[in-house]
């Protein structure tokens, strides 16, 4: 180094000292010429710097996706409440649509066994109508024949 660099960081010790004589305690921070002298380069506090910085940003994306985790993880609690509920909602349903099946079936039954007696009658009554003409004919034959 030149010698106005050395007398530049002579001047920084000395104010540095003198401002810690005054304060009275140390300085938290750490200054490049502490840096040099404990023998870390300001290069790779940087680095650490940025790596702590990097670890503190990934731990709070990890609350953040352990939250998301938790919250997600409620919502498949009440979706499948939901799905429990659908489904027993589906097969009372089912059980519905079946008796009813069955009704309707039963009721069709009664239909065609009402319609087939209707048919019966109907033939029942053309037959007993035509015989009753024909009575009527023979008798109004009989009486003019009398």
């Amino acid at each position: 180094m030149t010698n106005l660099c050395v007398n530049v960081q002579v001047r920084k010790y000395k104010a540095i000292a003198e401002q810690k004589q005054k304060n009275g305690t140390e300085e938290t921070g750490s200054t490049d010429e502490d840096d040099l002298q404990n023998g870390l380069d300001p290069h790779i506090l940087d680095l650490q710097r940025d790596a702590n910085r990097q670890i503190s940003d990934l731990k709070f994306k990890l609350v953040k996706s352990e939250q998301e985790v938790t919250a997600l993880e409620q919502n498949i609690i009440r979706l499948e409440g939901q799905v429990s509920r659908y489904k027993t909602s589906a097969e009372a349903a089912e059980k519905v649509e079946d008796e009813l099946k069955v009704e309707k079936r039963k009721l069709q039954r009664e239909l065609r066994s009402a319609l087939d007696r209707i048919d019966e009658l109907e033939a029942s009554n053309s037959h007993l109508t035509k015989r009753l003409e024909k009575m009527k004919a023979n008798r109004s034959a009989l009486l003019a024949q009398q």
